[in-house]
């Protein structure tokens, strides 16, 4: 039985996996470093610092450290947060859609604190949840579960009692870790999503027979 419901935020509930990597491809091209669309199909869902040091290990630089280059990502994000990204399809409803059956409702993300609350200030969206927490206060982001088991604690629910939603395989295998139930809605197909309870095109397909489905109920 569902008794909470967390959601992922970039790329689940605001569209900002486009503009992440088109950030991600400009600051390593300043470092020398070409990023292919393709190359970074593998960095998807990883908090920003794991997300540079992974490039980092593949071709080392000098020219800048690590923490300085997390802060160029963070400042251009975080303006875009604030003035251009649009909420994804479909998010609105789902918000409403687990709002409107009484379910305890939580934000276990990967960007950090300032990022989150800068998408809850923009669309006022602080009412939906009960907890709010950002990997970046674990030693490991996802995949690891950690989020997530922690999101679960501060909701005072078994982990297995929880719906995770997620867009990033890194994020679903995060879930599935917890031993979460899961919906899927990836970007593009993607045969490793085949993994998560339920796999979506998009948040607007959310309804009563896909909430009977995780719950083993009849509709």
């Amino acid at each position: 039985m569902i008794r909470a419901v967390i959601f992922d935020m970039d790329g689940l509930l605001i569209d900002t996996e486009p503009y992440w990597q088109a950030t991600e491809r400009k600051v390593f091209r300043e470092l020398g470093i070409e990023i292919t669309e393709e190359m970074q199909v593998d960095t998807f869902g990883l908090r920003t610092d794991e997300q540079i040091r992974y490039w980092y290990n593949i071709r080392p630089w000098n020219k800048l450290s690590v923490k300085q280059v997390e802060d160029r990502y963070h400042e251009t994000m975080l303006h875009f947060f604030r003035t251009e990204a649009k909420l994804m399809e479909g998010a609105i409803e789902a918000l409403d859609f687990f709002s409107d059956r009484g379910l305890p409702m939580a934000l276990a993300s990967s960007s950090n604190m300032e990022l989150i609350n800068a998408f809850l200030d923009r669309f006022g969206f602080h009412h939906y949840f009960t907890e709010v927490y950002s990997a970046e206060f674990e030693e490991f982001g996802k995949p690891h579960p950690a989020v997530y088991l922690e999101t679960a604690r501060r909701l005072n629910t078994d982990p297995v009692g929880c719906l995770a939603l997620e867009d990033s395989f890194h994020g679903l295998i995060a879930a599935k870790a917890a031993r979460m139930k899961t919906i899927a809605v990836p970007e593009h197909h993607d045969e490793r999503f085949g993994a998560s309870d339920i796999v979506l095109h998009s948040l607007k397909e959310l309804n009563e027979a896909v909430f009977h489905q995780l719950n083993g109920t009849a509709q």
